[in-house]
């Protein structure tokens, strides 16, 4: 499998404390990689590491394309960020970054609308939108450059059960489009349907990560067992 990242003794600390790793593991290949673990457990911490948005305090983070890795890229939070502007110009406004005139900006960010479901009222204010239809207009602004990484944190946690249906679709269409993506989440049941790949984080620590089926059937360590089942974990 192509190598597309490698963590190597990583860690993050905060006032003084750990609170993510050593950390050792390869991104390679495609899909979905999924990052489970109780609240606490390091998984915000370690996809906003891998995005630059957290400085590594110790160990190394390599990007096999380089620098040039952060500009194919893209972040989608728990709360989406939204601007004041139309639902159209904020799906178009990373194009707008990259200096394509707005006429034909908004052009693609109609196709990239009509692909996560947003094609009515794209003059609408994008603050008007529900909280399902937020996060998809936050995943067509992030999927509208075709990024090769696709950074996810916890993106259904606040989302019924509809929405949570609708998002996941967009995330395995963009899987199949060749977008790589690593994403958060507490649901058991999510992560069943859409990880090709499973990491399974506590207190910081990487203590699995393996194919989906591999750790759904019988997760390596006793921690991951037992969140599994639903028990609590200290």
């Amino acid at each position: 499998m192509v190598v597309i990242c490698t963590l190597e003794g990583l860690m993050l600390r905060r006032r003084g404390r750990v609170i993510l790793g050593p950390v050792d593991w390869v991104l390679q290949g495609h899909g979905i990689t999924v990052v489970m673990g109780p609240n606490g457990a390091g998984k915000t911490s370690l996809l906003r590491a891998m995005h630059g948005l957290e400085r590594v305090s110790a160990g190394r983070l390599t990007w096999a394309a380089g620098e040039a890795a952060r500009r194919t890229q893209a972040f989608v939070f728990q709360s989406p960020v939204l601007m004041r502007r139309s639902i159209v110009d904020c799906i178009a406004y990373p194009l707008r970054l990259d200096g394509l005139p707005r006429p034909q900006a908004r052009v693609r960010a109609i196709e990239a609308a009509r692909q996560v479901g947003l094609t009515e009222a794209l003059d609408r204010p994008a603050d008007v939108l529900s909280g399902g239809e937020k996060q998809k207009l936050a995943l067509a602004r992030a999927l509208i450059r075709a990024p090769e990484v696709l950074f996810l944190d916890e993106p259904c946690a606040n989302l019924d059960g509809a929405s949570t249906w609708e998002i996941e679709g967009i995330l395995q269409a963009a899987a199949q489009r060749g977008t790589r993506s690593v994403m958060s989440t507490h649901d058991t049941g999510q992560a069943k349907r859409l990880a090709d790949e499973v990491l399974f984080l506590h207190h910081g620590k990487l203590l699995d990560a393996h194919a989906a089926p591999g750790f759904f059937s019988g997760a390596a360590s006793p921690e991951a067992a037992a969140h599994l089942r639903g028990e609590l974990i200290s």
